[in-house]
């Protein structure tokens, strides 16, 4: 019976919508006051009601998937420049909604730079009780994932404007700038309208209007995810947009630290124009963030910079923002991590889950033996399964190792960890993360197509961070030093990330510890350690060098590697490293790797590309037999 409600409704709705359409060639903007460009979000914003223009929305494609009405919608964004531009997407929902549920709460999916509208996505969201639009801004070919049913119907259409992703016809990228005017921007004078920031969060807006309008969606639970680009979206949509109640940003939306801010250590500092740090910059946006919203991003993202963030965010309550951060990872969470999206919105959608408030983090800077002490006080209303302790001297964010301190339970409410430093001529920065046993419903539930499920979810204090005159001022002292046993393997992959995890001949563990001073690699030293192989394969070891500009400012990054054969065996065989032995991945680059000193990241995996005959080729190793595991990995 549902089902049969499900589609007369949306039959009545997509007639009634088609028939209030009416093409008109006035443009959905009115043209600039007194020619002068908008100053400020207010004046951005000011004549623009998303629900005041019929929407003309119409199903392009309708089929069913594992219980999922799945859509191919478009609506009218607007008219721009006497033109219409129109928005395609993928819209799900489930057949049998939840038990005593007449609405569904709604979910906006904005894809990052370069994709494209997300049917699993959408399909999963749908599984989770919601209905998702995910939407085709970048207008790339669909993503129909697996079992695409066929479809050669229009795609997202931007009109006389273009805010393709890459660009489709505007030989400028109006994302990076400028906000110069040329044949496709709104305005003919510099103008933050012209950036396509704007017209993509205006279609966003829309988006938002036309899942309120479904019969079956409640207007009033409506939520916006997205990542990278997506993810900067979703945070200045929450904030320039009330009709949204919770928001999860994923490796996007950290906001701007200016180049004149000399005093804050870290970041990735810019200089934008007033007109960009005014209407474009997140910076405006955060200031207006009034909706509960996660921040879900890695240390070392280089999208979203978790130093600008600490920065940008700081003055978002406490009770309306939670943090998860994946030590060591690039763009991308840990299954513990990425579960807390979904967390997020049962709780502030449904109001079926209750999520810990943010551990309280304090550093204690004084300490008589001048080591410096951090002390995390968690929310204690769910099991505590662990706390860690992360930190770190290195300025560079983007290749930062984060050293784990091994916190401790101290007095059965906190947990504390040393942190000592090499130098206090450089900054210090800290934060604290908190795994939680994931309740047993949430349990099957796998983070995002493709990847696994996990029983258990983290939360993340806010990062602290410490100029060295702070260090200095407080009494900090050098008591660390120069290790040669860079990770004996006790503590399996703590100080790594992982990549590929669920394919054997593919897997890839990553560290930047080779980075950090205290384990860099002395002059003509090998690289030695342990593994364990069951069967005959090869292990190829990669550096990355300079990896971001991080060691030579102006040069490149260059990666290196080496084959290393191996004997199957259940018993631990030594793989040992020279700098003879490494070459580069790039055949432009000849000359060999001439010291240790510059190595940013260093990987192992049975497979990789390799340069042989002046080539780049790739190296496949077998599938795994047996553990993943390495010891005593050491400087000899």
């Amino acid at each position: 019976m549902i089902r049969k409600l499900c589609f007369i409704a949306a039959f009545l709705f997509s007639c009634f919508s088609s028939g209030r359409e009416s093409v008109t060639a006035e443009d959905s903007l009115l043209p600039l006051r007194d020619g002068k460009p908008p100053q400020s979000l207010d004046d951005l914003w000011a004549n623009f009601d998303p629900q005041a223009e019929p929407l003309g929305a119409e199903t392009l494609k309708e089929w069913e998937r594992d219980g999922v009405v799945c859509r191919v919608v478009r609506y009218r964004i607007g008219t721009f420049k006497g033109s219409p531009a129109t928005m395609v997407g993928f819209y799900a929902f489930p057949f049998a909604f939840p038990e005593g549920a007449t609405k569904l709460p709604g979910l906006l999916q904005l894809h990052g730079g370069g994709q494209s509208a997300n049917l699993d996505g959408a399909v999963a969201d749908a599984k989770r009780g919601y209905a998702c639009l995910s939407l085709n801004w970048g207008g790339n070919k669909l993503n129909f994932g697996r079992d695409p049913p066929a479809y050669d119907g229009p795609n997202t259409d931007w009109g006389k404007v273009d805010a393709t992703h890459p660009p489709q016809r505007n030989k400028a990228n109006h994302f990076a700038g400028p906000l110069t005017p040329d044949d496709y921007t709104l305005d003919a004078i510099e103008s933050p309208r012209n950036s396509n920031w704007f017209l993509v969060l205006l279609a966003a807006r829309r988006g938002i209007t036309f899942l309120e309008q479904q019969p079956e969606v409640d207007p009033a639970k409506i939520g916006v995810y997205g990542h990278s680009m997506g993810g900067k979206l979703t945070t200045n949509l929450a904030a320039i947009d009330k009709r949204v109640r919770a928001a999860v940003p994923s490796c996007g939306g950290s906001g701007t630290v200016l180049e004149s801010q000399t005093d804050l250590p870290g970041c990735v500092k810019s200089s934008p124009s007033a007109l960009e740090l005014a209407c474009v910059s997140d910076n405006p946006y955060i200031d207006r963030l009034t909706c509960p919203i996660l921040w879900l991003s890695p240390t070392n993202d280089f999208h979203a910079v978790i130093d600008n963030m600490a920065v940008t965010w700081r003055a978002i309550p406490d009770e309306r923002v939670r943090f998860s951060i994946s030590p060591h990872f690039n763009h991308h969470h840990g299954d513990d991590y990425a579960i807390t999206q979904h967390l997020w919105f049962e709780q502030h959608l449904k109001g079926s889950f209750s999520m810990p408030a943010s551990p309280e983090i304090t550093v204690d800077l004084k300490a008589a033996d001048g080591v410096p002490v951090v002390s995390v006080r968690p929310d204690r209303s769910r099991p505590v399964k662990r706390v860690d302790v992360y930190s770190s001297a290195d300025p560079h964010v983007l290749t930062r190792f984060w050293r784990d301190g091994q916190a401790a339970e101290a007095d059965g409410y906190s947990w504390q960890a040393r942190c000592p430093v090499m130098s206090p001529d450089e900054p210090l920065f800290a934060f604290a993360n908190v795994t939680y046993d994931l309740p047993e419903t949430y349990r099957k539930i796998a983070t995002a197509p493709g990847q696994s499920n996990t029983d258990a979810f983290t939360i993340s204090s806010r990062m602290v961070s410490f100029s060295s005159a702070a260090l200095k001022s407080a009494g900090v002292k050098a008591t660390d030093a120069p290790d040669r046993m860079i990770d004996d393997g006790g503590r399996l992959w703590q100080d790594w990330y992982q990549s590929n995890w669920g394919h054997p001949p593919l897997w890839r563990a990553f560290t930047r510890k080779l980075k950090d001073p205290k384990w860099r690699g002395p002059d003509g030293a090998k690289l030695v350690f342990e593994i364990r192989s069951e069967t005959d394969n090869q292990l190829v070891v990669e550096v990355e060098t300079n990896g971001w500009g991080a060691v030579e400012k102006g040069k490149p990054a260059v990666s290196y590697n080496a084959v290393k054969p191996l004997k199957g065996s259940p018993d631990w065989q030594t793989v040992s490293v020279s700098l003879d032995d490494m070459v580069a991945t790039d055949p432009k680059f000849t000359a060999p790797l001439a010291s240790w000193r510059t190595i940013t990241q260093f990987s192992i995996g049975p497979s990789g590309e390799v340069v042989r005959d002046g080539t780049k080729q790739p190296s496949t190793g077998k599938p795994w037999a047996g553990p993943r595991e390495i010891r005593n990995l050491r400087w000899e």
